[in-house]
């Protein structure tokens, strides 16, 4: 079997639909040039140009006979030249001007001239350093190539209670699927039936087996450690998590960076000019040896692949660590990053509030009357404070029957429901306004919530038929890590770390002291934190958001860079968000920056490793010393050298680590869950 059919049949597991899409996609990338065509292919032609030259040395020196040296000579220069030859004519009935071309007619003015061993050299070098190319950059390209080689070619459904061994694509949505120990994930699903521990690394870049239990997430392409696992399957093929992930990275490495779309332009003006001075200077000085040296060192080889090189490394770092970069624009952009805005819940807090203490204030009324009542309220309300009151209501027995009569969200303020006949309100102190509460109701009200607040939770006041009856303080937990992120994105260059939040100033400010906030902005409704981001953009700072997606998306839509965070399985989060963070690891986000300025200062260094090398040539052409052959093979090596160095992106970078979740503790940690 070849590698090409070993690939496409790897890539089935997608469908028809993605399967044909990758299948066009990468007859026109690097990647088909180097992983379809395989290793021996590309070293075909060198092989034999290189022969022929052996032969026409040892007919010359060895056995004395030159003219049957010089065919050889020229037998291995058509061999090396013709494939040049093809790419030069085919360029040009595209109306483009390539090295190809360069190279082309720097042979044929060679072998016209009877320098059979300039022109059989240059050939022959260019193409070993096409192949010592495609070799390095089947490397670059290898996070594309690893995570086609994952998806899984089999599925054991249970049908009509047997086990059957099927296509992984011709699973069903809804159908039961058995995953053993070391085999692979099929389709993205719920366990429904059984433990099992699963390495998600192809999917987040963690390398630590997770435990999935009933009702857990698992994903095509991942393996299992252990256990047996009964999974409804969810989605399949081109669906799967696992699709979405390489349509993403390949469409990335596909994209062009800024910089790279500049010096394409340059590149359609440079190489013509090339021929024109080499014209000139033929001209000029009658010496057809310089003008056709001329033509071979002016190749932009080094420059036209310094960034697209960088580029595919770097977005290939990037999916092996879960870190998926939309292309080569963002990339740059995030390297310029210099203010970072989180939103507090979900990202930096657990996401997870729980019911930290619960106050009545009025006469007669109870702790369990306050939470009972606000559980009734918030049965109907979507909003992520509600599950942790009805939650508290259920741990204490109180009984929450049915949905209230009417719900009424009150936006920025809470809610207002009717329950049993009675109007109930829960929400902040931007509540009271709106429920005409007195005066005194809101000075108890206060000293109340900035009691609360200063603690670091946040406060529901608690009203009915417009009395306020009590107040019920919320805690979330600060993930473990989020000092350390913020940390770290000062390390990685962020100036700026700021916090966009719709929670009440002293719980805010109280995070924010405790992660290492640099600015905290609270009591924000969305369209305030879009104001915020569109400050400091104003202002002449790159900005990124990070947040859920949800009341967040204004804010992360008109960011620099807008960054989704544990989005695994979430097939939208993985093709809008311009970087998509594959695990809820904070840490990962300061990893993306570093990763971006690292790429760029990659492109940078490539630039000028290409410009000075072409520079030298020039001089050494025009003072004497560069021959053709000479100059191809320095153009060559430096086309290696700056690959060479691209691909230093490829190592990973240095592992963090982070604490448990379960080892955080509620902001206010003293809470106890109810306090009467």
């Amino acid at each position: 079997m070849t590698p090409s059919t070993t690939f496409l049949q790897k890539a089935s597991v997608h469908g028809a639909a993605l399967h044909s899409r990758l299948h066009h996609r990468l007859h026109r990338t690097a990647l088909h040039r180097t992983v379809l065509r395989g290793p021996h292919g590309r070293w075909a032609v060198p092989a034999l140009a290189g022969s022929a030259i052996a032969v026409s040395l040892a007919a010359t020196h060895v056995f004395g006979a030159p003219q049957w040296g010089a065919v050889a000579m020229v037998l291995a220069a058509a061999v090396a030249g013709a494939p040049v030859l093809v790419k030069a004519v085919r360029a040009l009935r595209a109306r483009v001007i390539g090295i190809d071309l360069l190279v082309a007619i720097a042979t044929i003015g060679a072998i016209v001239i009877g320098n059979y061993w300039e022109a059989a050299a240059v050939t022959f070098l260019f193409a070993i350093g096409h192949a010592l190319e495609a070799a390095t950059l089947t490397k670059t390209r290898s996070a594309l190539a690893e995570l086609i080689a994952v998806a899984p070619d089999l599925a054991i459904v249970l049908r009509d209670g047997e086990q059957i061994e099927i296509a992984a694509e011709a699973v069903s949505a809804g159908e039961t699927v058995l995953v053993k120990n070391g085999a692979k994930v099929p389709v993205d699903g719920v366990v429904i039936g059984g433990t099992g521990a699963i390495d998600e690394a192809s999917i987040t870049g963690e390398s630590v087996p997770v435990e999935k239990l009933v009702s857990d997430r698992v994903f095509a392409g991942t393996i299992s450690m252990g256990g047996l696992l009964q999974v409804r399957a969810t989605a399949v093929g081109s669906d799967t998590t696992l699709a979405g992930i390489i349509r993403r990275v390949e469409e990335a490495q596909d994209a062009k960076a800024k910089a790279q779309a500049f010096m394409d332009r340059f590149s359609k003006w440079y190489t013509p000019g090339i021929v024109l001075l080499a014209a000139v200077a033929g001209i000029v000085t009658g010496n057809i040896d310089l003008a056709l040296t001329l033509l071979v060192i002016g190749c932009p080889g080094a420059l036209v692949i310094s960034i697209p090189v960088s580029i595919v490394a770097g977005i290939g770092r990037g999916a092996r660590d879960g870190i998926l970069i939309k292309g080569g624009e963002f990339l740059e952009t995030s390297a310029r990053i210099d203010v970072v805005a989180l939103d507090k819940t979900g990202t930096i807090t657990a996401g997870r509030p729980q019911v930290a203490d619960v106050v009545t204030l009025a006469d007669g009324v109870s702790v369990d009357e306050v939470l009972g009542l606000a559980a009734r309220a918030e049965a109907g309300s979507e909003h992520p404070l509600a599950r942790p009151v009805l939650e508290a209501a259920a741990e204490r027995g109180l009984p929450v029957r049915g949905l209230p009569e009417h719900v009424e969200p009150m936006p920025g303020k809470g809610i207002v429901a009717i329950v049993d006949g009675a109007r109930i309100a829960v929400g902040n102190l931007a509540l009271l306004t709106s429920e005409v509460a007195t005066n005194d109701d809101f000075a108890s009200a206060a000293r109340v919530v900035d009691r609360f607040a200063a603690g670091g939770t946040t406060p529901m006041l608690v009203l009915r038929d417009r009395m306020l009856i009590g107040v019920i303080a919320v805690a979330d937990k600060i993930r473990p890590d989020a000092a350390e992120m913020v940390s770290r994105l000062h390390r990685a260059g962020v100036r700026k770390v700021v916090m966009l939040t719709g929670d009440v100033q002293p719980v805010a400010e109280a995070v924010g002291r405790r992660v290492g906030i640099d600015e905290v902005r609270s009591g924000l409704l969305p369209e305030d934190k879009l104001a915020a981001i569109q400050e400091w953009q104003r202002r002449g700072h790159t900005v990124a958001m990070v947040g859920d997606g949800v009341n967040d998306a204004p804010a992360l839509a008109a960011a620099d860079i807008g960054v989704a965070m544990g989005v695994a399985g979430t097939g939208v989060a993985i093709e809008t968000a311009d970087i998509a963070l594959m695990t809820d690891d904070l840490l990962k986000m300061p990893q993306a920056i570093s990763l971006a300025r690292r790429t760029v200062n990659n492109m940078r260094q490539n630039i000028a490793i290409a410009l000075a090398t072409v520079a030298l040539l020039l001089a050494g052409v025009l003072f004497g010393g560069v021959t053709m052959s000479i100059g191809m093979l320095v153009h060559e090596t430096s086309v290696l050298i700056v690959i060479v160095n691209a691909m230093r992106l490829m190592r990973p970078a240095a592992a963090a680590t982070s604490a448990h979740d379960s080892d955080a503790k509620p902001i206010n940690a003293s809470a106890s869950l109810i306090r009467i």
